[in-house]
Order: structure tokens, then C-alpha cells, then sequence
């Protein structure tokens, strides 16, 4: 066990793995932000739905789930080690200042999150490489900073160099009837990719990232909906890009 992720499933040689940095609210104990406790449900604290999904996901054979135990406000994953944003100081307009920290506390708190979910991501992936990774995050309706300009989109498809998997999941996903996707929306992975970047791009391991519109997986239906249609998603591509 760690405080700082959790594994879901029973992870496979030439399984699948998904990954969610922002999987958690959690806050420990010890840990004060400074922010009224409503915010911990909102998008600025936690990819709302995905930690129900990924789960779901897990549930089928040859899937896993690897998954962040703590609130991307203590610390942001999917971020590089020495960015700023790693450990926030503001997100969608809101301060958030327990995270002002001095240079000691600030690396403590790195060694204490960060490194062990990362070390431990790498170790997986090495001891039992997946077919695929599914990078898995949700996303806001629309920002709070920004209220006047709605995201139409389902889902989205992010990636950054490697398009292997992205390019063919696109096709895909655009098929299915009714379903609005959006090609490195509503954010380019080019520019938001750290996670995949480390573990995906730099090992040549074939991911694709998707981001839910999180009014979609809000509920348990919404959540199981997508469960389904993500394994099958990643099922298929897994075959082809093998």
C-alpha cells in the first residue's frame, strides 16, 4: 500500500494499464490547503469520474488500473518534476495558499508523493509492459474562469508525438453515432502530456490519452457506459497496433 496511488486489477503482460494521475480528492490528514473543503469536489481537486471508471475498467480481464490516492492540490502528477504547477498554487482562479511552501518542504513534499507514484508506474510498466496504456482523465463542462465558453466535445483524444494509437482511437470513437470527439481537446497534449511523456513517449510503450467530459461519468450509469466502451475501445486497439 501507498498514500501515494493505488493499483486496481491484476496487471498483464500485454494487458492493458490505464492511468489516472487525478484519480483522488484526497487530502491527508497532515496536509492543510487553505481552501473551503466544497472545492475538494469540484475539477480544480480531482478528475471527477475517473477513479469509478477506471475501476470498472479493471474489473475485465487482462486490465488494470493505476491510480493516484491523493488530489492533484497536493500534488499534480501529471506535471514534471520542477514546474511550477506541480504543487499549485492557484487553479480556475482559486488560491490555494497551504501550498505555499519553502524550498525544504516543497522537495518533502515531492519525496513524499510524486516520486513513489512515479517510481512505482516505472517499476510496473518495466516488470509487465502492457499492449496498451489508456491515460485517463475527465474533464469541466466549462471552466469557472471562464463561463462563457462551453466544451461541446464527449471525449477528447490527447497524445503528443506518438500517434499510433491516438490516430486509429480517433476513427473509432468518431464512428460510434451521436458521439462528439475532439482532436487534442479541449487541450493539446503536446503541452499537457507529463505523465505519458515519461512513461510512454520516452520507453516508445503505445498510450493514447482520453479525457471525459466529467458530466458524462458523474453517475454510476455514465460511468459504466464508458467502462464499456473504453475496454472495447483499447481492446481493439491494442490488436491493431500490436
Amino acid at each position: 500500500m501507498s498514500e501515494a496511488f493505488c493499483l486496481i486489477g491484476t496487471p498483464r503482460f500485454g494487458g492493458i494499464l490505464v492511468v489516472s494521475d487525478h484519480a483522488s480528492n484526497h487530502v491527508p490528514a497532515d496536509i492543510e490547503l487553505g481552501i473551503g473543503p466544497e472545492l475538494l469536489t469540484q475539477h480544480i481537486a480531482v478528475d471527477i469520474g475517473v477513479a469509478e471508471v477506471g475501476a470498472l475498467m479493471a474489473e475485465r480481464q487482462g486490465i488494470a488500473a493505476f491510480q493516484g490516492a491523493v488530489s492533484r492540490l497536493v500534488c499534480d502528477f501529471n506535471r514534471e518534476e520542477h514546474a511550477p504547477a506541480v504543487i499549485p498554487i492557484a487553479s480556475d482562479g482559486h488560491a490555494i495558499p497551504g501550498n505555499l511552501l519553502d524550498h525544504a518542504d516543497h522537495v518533502a513534499r515531492l519525496e513524499r508523493f510524486y516520486l513513489p507514484y512515479h517510481n512505482a508506474l516505472a517499476a510496473l510498466l518495466d516488470e509487465r509492459p502492457p499492449a496498451l496504456i489508456l491515460s485517463l482523465h475527465s474533464f469541466t463542462p466549462c471552466l469557472a474562469s471562464h463561463p462563457d465558453e462551453p466544451r461541446p466535445w464527449h471525449c477528447g483524444v490527447l497524445y503528443n508525438e506518438d500517434e499510433r494509437a491516438a490516430r486509429l482511437a480517433l476513427r473509432l470513437l468518431g464512428e460510434e453515432p451521436g458521439l462528439v470527439v475532439g482532436d487534442q481537446q479541449p487541450y493539446s497534449g503536446r503541452l499537457l502530456n507529463a505523465t505519458m511523456n515519461r512513461h510512454a513517449e520516452a520507453e516508445g510503450r503505445p498510450y493514447v490519452g482520453i479525457e471525459i467530459r466529467q458530466d458524462l461519468i458523474a453517475q454510476p450509469a455514465g460511468q459504466a457506459e464508458w467502462a464499456e466502451r473504453l475496454a472495447r475501445l483499447c481492446n481493439r486497439l491494442a490488436l491493431e497496433i500490436a
